[in-house]
């Protein structure tokens, strides 16, 4: 500020010069006073008539910084005097005029300012007089004028030279009177100007408060009635007439309100849905993407959705940015809500799954099971999943319940270190439900066992056990990537740790019941005849000589085994598990020997 102005008080003086003797092409102060001639003055007249022009162009100007060069260059026209130095107080400091000399300016600048306002003398070398004059006027000091002389001057010339500076210190007076004038009607006029344009803000501020009420008003209704989305689409379409959507952040369609919706809705893709959330909560307000108008649904910094205007010609204003924020607060209100209740719903979901798969009593399990609204009568299967590029956390737990809802599985849901577990209703359509999950994923790097089918609560933790080991299985097959059943794993279900002699029991069941209770009804031998063909390697004469019957009566009874059991013993996984079974049947379970 100081420099500034310091370089607006001391503008270009060459340009207004002309005025004093002195110079190329310039008009003597008296000239105007032709009546006078130069050869009837005295010295002393001339003097005075030098002063009484040099004083008329001192107030025949307004620029504070051309006073003091005029009176510095004629500074002669008091007496012998040089002019030194010339200072203007400009913002409380002491300004050099650029007429100043270089080779004493330290020590006359730091003169200067150790009087500190006074008068005083100065030493300059060379020169036996000098002073230092302050300027002043009524309202104080404007600036110092430092005047040496060759000689010391008379006392006339004294005189001549205080006139001189009074003069001076009263036309910068005026100057700055002037200056201060200048401003003030600048400042006056600024300020009518700035009124005018704070009254007409004023004036669209009680418009937007206005449209701002009614708009606060109208999604506060909405928020009330608990429509939902669908409300929060329909009251923005109707305010903006713009068409309106919600998306969830996975940029999957929830409520489309207006014309133009696509159909089909456009399958997101999972990258670009993630980029651009990532811009638009960069940015404070919504974000034009296109033809669309976004913003974030995001209480608490977590995005649950996106809110859009399709504005294919541009045409949204302040109004329409406004209506799309109060919308997206009240959405952000309500999914809040939902997320809060669906959070509740999933936490007891997820506390009866726990409970079912550690074991609990059947009364309370279907009690609870009735109070989050999931039927466990009947049979049901358990289904342990598992992907090798995802960590089995909430995120990826919500997207295995999607996927399961998606292809029509009724479950409850749990999460464990390494896997995320259902429990559901009806064979479980696990085939469809891996081809969801790759899709969602984006990777068909995972694995699903199911368990056998469960009439039984107190079974669970039994039935959670086989999926987990058809999912064992499954990872260590050649194919470890897919869904197995427990039910379709044949030798494999009694294969590896942790088997019980229940599972023998099962497998032998599932493989020789038939011919267990054929045996019993009729008081046969089909299992040890089956048993001794397996021990012989298939060797029917052997075989005939073991059970000491003949060949044909042998041939006849491996007949009806396979009439009896439904196994063919050509096939090789059924040889296999036949052969296991009998085994099992023999020297586990106590069959004969």
């Amino acid at each position: 500020m100081v420099g500034s102005r310091a370089h607006s008080v001391y503008r270009s003086h060459s340009d207004r010069k002309g005025s004093l003797p002195g110079g190329s092409g310039r008009r003597h102060p008296t000239a105007a006073r032709g009546r006078l001639r130069s050869s009837a003055r005295t010295p002393a007249d001339h003097a005075l008539y030098e002063l009484v022009a040099l004083s008329r162009a001192l107030f025949g100007t307004l620029d504070e910084g051309e006073i003091l060069c005029l009176v510095m260059e004629h500074i002669a026209a008091a007496g012998p005097y040089s002019a030194e130095a010339g200072y203007l107080k400009v913002g409380g400091d002491l300004v050099p005029s650029p007429r100043n000399g270089q080779m004493h300016a330290l020590a006359v600048g730091r003169r200067v300012r150790e009087l500190a306002g006074q008068d005083g003398n100065v030493t300059v070398p060379g020169r036996p007089w000098g002073r230092v004059l302050g300027l002043r006027g009524p309202e104080g000091l404007h600036g110092y004028l430092v005047v040496t002389s060759c000689s010391r001057p008379t006392k006339a010339e004294r005189l001549l030279l205080a006139t001189l500076v009074r003069h001076t210190a009263a036309a910068l007076s005026v100057a700055f009177a002037h200056r201060r004038r200048r401003e003030d009607a600048l400042e006056l006029h600024r300020l009518r100007e700035e009124r005018t344009v704070l009254q007409r803000k004023l004036i669209s501020v009680v418009a937007e408060l206005g449209y701002e009420r009614a708009v606060h008003a109208l999604m506060a209704d909405v928020a009330a009635s608990g429509g939902g989305e669908e409300a929060v689409t329909r009251a923005l379409h109707g305010l903006t007439g713009l068409p309106a959507l919600v998306e969830d952040r996975f940029g999957r369609l929830r409520s489309w309100t207006g014309p133009g919706r696509p159909v089909p809705y456009p399958e997101p893709d999972p990258v670009r849905q993630e980029a651009m959330l990532h811009a638009v909560a960069k940015e404070a307000g919504p974000v034009r993407i296109r033809d669309r108008l976004l913003t974030l649904i995001r209480p608490h910094g977590e995005i649950l959705g996106v809110l859009a205007l399709v504005d294919t010609r541009d045409e949204a204003d302040e109004y329409t940015v406004l209506a799309l924020g109060h919308a997206a607060t009240s959405l952000a209100l309500e999914l809040t809500h939902l997320r809060n209740l669906a959070e509740v719903e999933l936490r007891l979901h997820r506390e009866l799954a726990d409970d079912l798969l550690a074991g609990t009593d059947e009364p309370s399990a279907y009690a609870r099971s009735e109070a989050v609204g999931h039927d466990l009568h009947g049979s049901h299967y358990i289904v342990v999943v598992q992907w090798s590029n995802r960590t089995a956390d909430d995120s990826f737990a919500e997207t295995v319940g999607r996927a399961a809802a998606a292809v029509g599985m009724r479950s409850l849901l749990t999460r464990r270190s390494d896997h995320v577990v259902l429990i559901t209703g009806d064979r479980p359509h696990a085939r469809a439900l891996y081809e969801a999950l790759a899709r969602e994923t984006q990777t068909r790097s995972g694995t699903i066992g199911v368990s056998a089918p469960c009439d039984s609560v107190d079974d669970i933790p039994h039935h959670y056990q086989e999926a987990q080991r058809a999912l064992d299985v499954r990872r260590h097959s050649r194919e470890r990537y897919g869904a197995t059943f427990f039910d379709e794993l044949g030798i494999y279900r009694i294969l590896g740790p942790g088997n019980n002699y229940r599972e023998l029991e099962t497998f032998v069941h599932e493989w020789l019941g038939q011919l267990i209770d054929y045996d019993s009804r009729h008081h046969a031998a089909m299992v040890e005849t089956l048993s001794r063909y397996f021990d012989c390697g298939g060797n029917y004469d052997e075989t005939a000589d073991s059970l000491a019957i003949h060949r044909s009566t042998l041939r006849y009874r491996l007949q009806r085994i396979r009439d009896i059991s439904g196994h063919d013993l050509a096939n090789v996984e059924d040889r296999l598990n036949l052969q296991v079974a009998t085994r099992v049947w023999k020297i586990v379970l106590g069959g004969p020997c």
